[in-house]
């Protein structure tokens, strides 16, 4: 999903010590592709994406992160895996547009 949508911005900074979560429908996908299959290493975010309201969250698409995020053996071995912090950090329009429907509808 990082990679499709173009409106997403990617944090990017020097990661840190904290391991990135992922949410039940992002699970097994790799942050730096969106592929599915042969995940190899731990993603790790940056000290400012880890602390805050968002700190639990999942670091593609937003929501309640459970599992740790793994970089594919591919983004590994093209050392995509170190260009900075994979969390995405705006929204992106669909998510507005989302929470602005809900908050119409009163939800």
């Amino acid at each position: 999903m990082s990679r499709a949508q173009f409106d997403l911005v990617m944090c990017l900074k020097q990661p840190g010590t904290t391991i990135g979560k992922v949410c039940e429908r992002c699970d097994g996908r790799c942050p730096g592709c969106d592929s599915l299959v042969n995940s190899k290493k731990m993603a790790r975010i940056c000290d400012d994406c880890s602390f805050g309201n968002f700190a639990d969250r999942c670091i593609i698409c937003g929501g309640k992160g459970f599992t740790e995020a793994y970089y594919c053996s591919e983004c590994v071995r093209t050392e995509k895996d170190r260009d900075g912090c994979p969390k995405v950090t705006s929204l992106g329009s669909s998510r507005v547009d989302m929470f602005y429907e809900k908050k119409k509808k009163g939800q």
